[in-house]
């Protein structure tokens, strides 16, 4: 990082209205005084001709002016140099004049990322390329101009999903949605080759060094705080401690390209398609092995209410042998899957 360079704002420059009616004043003098100079040049002495000649040159080169025009909507900046110096920083809405000979800087102009405030059609802030055919039959190729200004407002990364391994070593699919600004436009177009792609790289790493952390869901003797002690976090039950613990990640890295980055959420979460139909399988497995736990706790509860009843009332006396017939088939008929079919003993007890 260069620590020379830092933003300068450039303030006081809001005449652009002023100098761009005074270029054209001046081209109109120029324009009526060089018509005039040439009528009289011969009995105007020297000082009509030098009159003439400041007037050619001014209509050869006094739209130099026109170049130092640059209109900012809000939440908009222009990083200026001249001749490869940075002089500072336009920032606010309105219409500037400055250097003629500044020029633009800004080396992420033509990076198009997947994010809001950066899709646009190739009519807009990109180089679109026009063919034209003169009447020789040769084709050429005309650029327009890139727009060089940088965005102040806050975008939305959205980067491709990410297959990675959970603590565990299951691949998981991922995706975070990264809502960034530009704070420092000096850093951002001078410390980093390409603001726009570097944080994108960063968002991609930042999203790997924390998942693998942590476990999918919430499994038994995992550390993931690093405080030695086993937790229940998990990326499916604890999204937003590790969609901020990736904000905090990627602010570390791309503070000194000055960005900001203002949150971070997990858009998309899944086991990889691998393993996808064995994991289903086990939570189905897990989920069934609950169910069962309920039912038959619940018919335990059921089978020995029913006996403590019986012995209250003294409806009917049962020895040890038959209480255990009866437990046998209260718990089949609570705990089956099917309806019970019931058999009917007109007989004797004993």
């Amino acid at each position: 990082m260069n620590e020379k360079v830092k933003e300068k704002v450039i303030s006081g420059h809001k005449n652009g209205m002023i100098m761009l009616l005074l270029g054209i004043i001046l081209y109109l003098i120029a324009f009526v005084g060089t018509v005039f100079g040439a009528v009289t040049m011969d009995n105007g002495g020297a000082k009509g001709v030098i009159f003439f000649v400041l007037c050619i040159l001014y209509l050869c080169f006094g739209w130099l002016i026109f170049l130092g025009l640059k209109v900012l909507k809000p939440g908009e900046a222009l990083v200026l140099t001249v001749f490869g110096k940075y002089i500072g920083t336009l920032k606010g809405d309105g219409f500037f004049w400055v250097n003629p000979f500044s020029t633009a800087f800004n080396p992420a102009a033509e990076t198009k990322l997947g994010q809001s405030g950066d899709i646009s059609d190739s009519k807009k802030n990109a180089v679109a390329s026009v063919l034209t055919v003169s009447s020789a039959g040769a084709t050429t190729q005309v650029k327009t101009i890139v727009d060089k200004k940088i965005s102040l407002k806050v975008m939305t990364l959205s980067n491709s999903r990410q297959k990675v391994n959970d603590i565990l070593g299951n691949p998981v699919e991922i995706a975070v949605a990264v809502m960034w600004r530009v704070t420092d436009t000096a850093k951002a177009v001078f410390t980093v080759d390409n603001y726009k792609e570097y944080l994108s790289l960063q968002c991609d790493s930042a999203v790997r060094n924390v998942v693998k952390l942590y476990p999918y869901d919430i499994t038994e003797n995992v550390d993931t705080t690093g405080d030695g002690k086993a937790d229940d976090g998990s990326l499916r039950g604890s999204t937003e401690v590790v969609a901020n613990r990736i904000k905090d990640e990627i602010q570390s890295k791309v503070s000194d390209a000055g960005l900001e980055i203002v949150d971070a959420r997990i858009t998309y979460l899944a086991y990889a398609p691998e393993i996808a139909a064995a994991m289903l399988q086990r939570q189905q497995a897990s989920a069934v092995v609950d169910a069962r736990k309920l039912i038959v706790d619940g018919a335990v509860g059921m089978v020995e209410m029913a006996l403590e009843r019986l012995n209250e009332k003294q409806l009917v006396e049962l020895d040890e042998e038959r209480k255990a017939a009866m437990v046998s088939n209260l718990l089949v008929v609570l705990c089956g899957n099917h309806d019970a079919q019931p058999i009917v003993n007109s007989g004797s007890l004993y």
